[in-house]
């Protein structure tokens, strides 16, 4: 049996055993250069993500203004209210910039959802840039429904002086380097809003807030942020 020694050829050789050797050398040279490639496109990668590396953007609390809020007695506790918040956004990036597509502002009392979702304007934010935006929160019309026991703690809370709110901001973002733009990533902001209450009347049956100031907003925070 004759044995394929593809070193003896030269030229084009003869016979079908120098077209294989032919082919063996293509192929090889071709599956080293495919993966010289991908290394080399790996490594390119690899160095612009650590020069260029996005850092997820900073969002501060800067106001949260309760204009009523009413919630039915705890039989029935159901929460009527509306809110205007201003919520700051900084991109900390100089080198990346920020799409915030289909972005809505909601909050919460004590992980449950107290206005419906507001629809936030799609913006894009350049290198070290700042968006503010100042929704209006609301719940349904025929409000919404709470846990006796939460409205409970609410009525003790007021008592107490004190109420927590989370102003949430969720949503999807996308990164631009150049003219490269990335795919979404999930934007999730909470933004804890301490309120104090300042006599008035309490929730159930009234309205609070309004021209009394019932809910005072203490001061600027910031916002924990995840992407």
């Amino acid at each position: 049996m004759a044995v394929k020694d593809c070193g003896g050829h030269k030229g084009f050789g003869t016979g079908s055993g120098a077209c294989e050797c032919h082919r063996d050398k293509l192929y090889r040279k071709l599956l080293a250069f495919l993966l010289a490639l991908i290394l080399l496109t790996a490594f390119i990668i690899l160095i612009v993500y650590l020069v260029l590396r996005p850092h997820k953007p900073k969002f501060y609390l800067q106001d949260l203004s309760v204009l009523c809020l009413n919630v039915t007695p705890p039989t029935s506790a159901y929460l009527f209210t509306t809110m205007q918040t201003t919520v700051a956004a900084v991109n900390t990036n100089d080198h990346v910039g920020i799409y915030y597509d289909a972005t809505d502002a909601y909050a919460e009392y004590k992980g449950v959802m107290i206005t419906v979702p507001t629809s936030l304007p799609v913006a894009y934010q350049g290198h070290r840039d700042q968006s503010v935006w100042s929704p209006y929160l609301r719940s349904f019309d025929s409000g919404v429904a709470l846990p006796p026991v939460l409205a409970v703690a609410l009525a003790q809370d007021e008592t107490a002086g004190y109420v927590l709110v989370n102003v949430r901001v969720d949503g999807w973002i996308r990164w631009k380097v150049g003219t490269w733009i990335s795919g979404h990533y999930h934007l999730r902001v909470n933004c804890p809003a301490l309120l104090t209450v300042n006599g008035g009347k309490g929730s159930y049956g009234d309205v609070a807030g309004g021209g009394d100031g019932f809910f005072r907003f203490q001061q600027a925070a910031a916002c924990t942020v995840d992407v």
